[in-house]
């Protein structure tokens, strides 16, 4: 039995090593996700969620830059699944990057797909979770990649690393949640809590006995792998007491600063040093929303764990909470902390933004609504909810995208996706007329050439009152290069983009009616999503995806698909 298990895992590397997937240094990981419903009891009450292997949180998945992880996610839940890896590029090979119905059908219940995830520069914390209708709220986990073998952070190397995840949880079925707010067409119920590493904390009822804890010793340092897993709200973080070193952002280093908050999207993920110097005793570590929009309803709580020291003493009961978390709609704590950001832009961590721009994109990004279909929906002046990115709201196809463009389908998806919104208005108007709010439905893409710098816009518009938009871009990192409120001005705001140092992300945060500028150059041929990371966001249609052309290389051509790619 040993022998066949060592013989098929050197067919596996052989076949990496074949199509290009596994450099000579790099190291495979095997892993298996079993899809299943498990039970878990929370608040005061108890449900079935969907899990990987039971846990929920998910397994933390370990490896290291250039490793491949191989992935056999078997589906042994009643719906279908699939799972992103988000923030890894997948050089050449969208096969596996997993967003439903763009590179691949779901995996169906019964069935199983082997994801094979070609780690290439990434280095810091990322994540995983389920890319199908709303599985991603219990479908969830961390990927830490550390430094390759002989090399070392760029910083002192912490005593311990920790993943803290922030989640989300209904009492009610998430699922059965998303169903009802598309079919009357109003917006999504509330959350009734928020979670620390799949525990509500102290402040919430039937909670205290799950609290997390992290034990520390005085004088010691301890990095937090922290990833926003919540389904459709930028959260606030805060340790009591003290200041947080952030190092690094999806999965990038960025230059070192302290700060008493960080402000984190759902998407993103951010890398703290804490530094245990204060009089040993119990700490709260506290995380709660931040919401822009004056009238919208949001879950207005508050989710804690607890840093305690070790060691004799008797510790404050309750434990210390954070004084300095932003009250929830200071929208000035959340955008100053993200245009904090900045690379580390050293000799080991070269920065390459491009410079020669060849083709400029401005996205508006907008909640809209359309009529509704039967006399009165729950949307504003009895319309639906919808949203979209220059004026369309993305239709899902049956067939997935990717599998259309490799096979030559037609009829599938058009590629008429607009480089620029097809009607100029202001913006980020304080009013603006009723019609800009009906966008077209459509399956559109946007073809780059490869090798082609990239220059998108990212606009918010203020229609139905405008919202904050964390925007990511699946296959890619890119150089947030400049942001600011209002509308983006072609000829002034160029001027004052920072080409020297800006931030390497996947998922950027869009002020409320504000822009961000990114840049990337698209030498990754494949199909690769672009949308809002807030979940409903998503639902209502605010997405859509690049097909990036090979190149002349044969390093710069698109792999051929696995044999066991789901069928539709």
């Amino acid at each position: 039995m040993r022998l066949k298990v060592k013989v098929f895992v050197q067919q596996i590397i052989g076949f990496l090593f074949l199509v290009g997937l596994l450099p000579a240094h790099a190291f495979v990981h095997h892993r298996r996700f079993v899809i299943k419903e498990a039970p878990y009891s929370k608040l005061c009450s108890s449900k079935n969620i969907l899990t990987v292997n039971g846990q929920f949180p998910g397994p933390v998945l370990y490896a290291n830059t250039g490793d491949t992880l191989v992935v056999n996610v078997q589906n042994d839940g009643s719906q279908n699944i699939t799972i992103h890896w988000h923030g890894v590029k997948q050089p050449r090979y969208p096969w596996s990057d997993g967003p439903e119905y763009i590179t691949q059908c779901p995996i169906r219940p019964g069935t199983n797909f082997s994801q094979k995830i070609k780690l290439s520069d990434e280095e810091g914390t990322l994540w995983w979770h389920a890319h199908s209708d709303w599985s991603r709220a219990t479908v969830n986990g961390a990927l830490v990649i550390r430094p390759a073998n002989k090399t070392k952070y760029p910083f002192p190397k912490p005593a311990a690393e920790v993943p803290i995840i922030l989640g989300e949880w209904w009492k009610s079925d998430v699922q059965a949640i998303a169903n009802e707010f598309l079919a009357d067409g109003g917006d999504a119920n509330k959350s009734d809590a928020f979670l620390i590493n799949g525990q509500p904390g102290d402040l919430y009822p039937c909670s205290k006995n799950g609290t997390f804890k992290l034990t520390v010793e005085k004088g010691k340092t301890y990095m937090l792998r922290m990833v926003n897993a919540v389904m459709n709200n930028l959260m606030f973080f805060s340790v009591a007491n003290h200041k947080l070193t952030v190092v690094g952002t999806d999965a990038a280093y960025v230059k070192p600063f302290k700060t008493n908050y960080i402000t984190i999207s759902p998407g993103q993920t951010i890398d703290v040093l804490l530094e245990a110097n204060q009089n040993p005793n119990h700490y709260y570590m506290a995380a709660k929303a931040y919401n822009s929009v004056p009238g919208v309803e949001f879950d207005n709580t508050t989710t804690t764990a607890i840093l305690q020291y070790r060691g004799n003493y008797t510790p404050s009961s309750p434990p210390i909470l954070p004084n300095n978390l932003p009250n929830y709609n200071n929208t000035n704590a959340s955008f100053n902390f993200t245009r904090t950001f900045k690379s580390l832009a050293d000799k080991k961590h070269p920065v390459n933004v491009p410079l020669n721009v060849t083709t400029n994109l401005l996205f508006t990004f907008s909640v809209n609504t359309l009529p509704c279909e039967d006399e009165s929906c729950n949307g504003p002046n009895g319309d639906r909810f919808s949203a979209s990115m220059n004026n369309i709201s993305f239709v899902l196809p049956r067939i997935d995208i990717l599998g259309a463009y490799y096979k030559n389908i037609k009829g599938v998806y058009g590629d008429e996706f607009p480089s620029f919104p097809p009607f100029n208005f202001n913006f980020t108007g304080a009013s603006l007329p009723v019609e800009l709010q009906r966008p077209d439905r459509r399956t559109e893409v946007h073809v780059l050439e490869y090798g082609s710098n990239v220059e998108i816009v990212l606009q918010g518009t203020s229609l139905l009152g405008g919202i904050d938009h964390p925007i990511h871009l699946h296959g890619y990192s890119f150089y947030v290069v400049g942001s600011a409120f209002g509308n983006f001005d072609k000829d002034k705001d160029p001027l004052k983009y920072n080409l020297v140092d800006p931030p390497l992300v996947n998922t950027i945060a869009i002020v409320r009616n504000g822009w961000a500028a990114i840049r990337f150059k698209a030498d990754n041929p494949g199909v690769w999503f672009m949308h809002c990371h807030l979940e409903r966001h998503v639902s209502w249609g605010m997405e859509m995806a690049f097909i990036v052309k090979d190149g002349k290389g044969s390093q710069q051509k698109l792999l051929p698909p696995p044999p066991d790619m789901p069928k539709c």
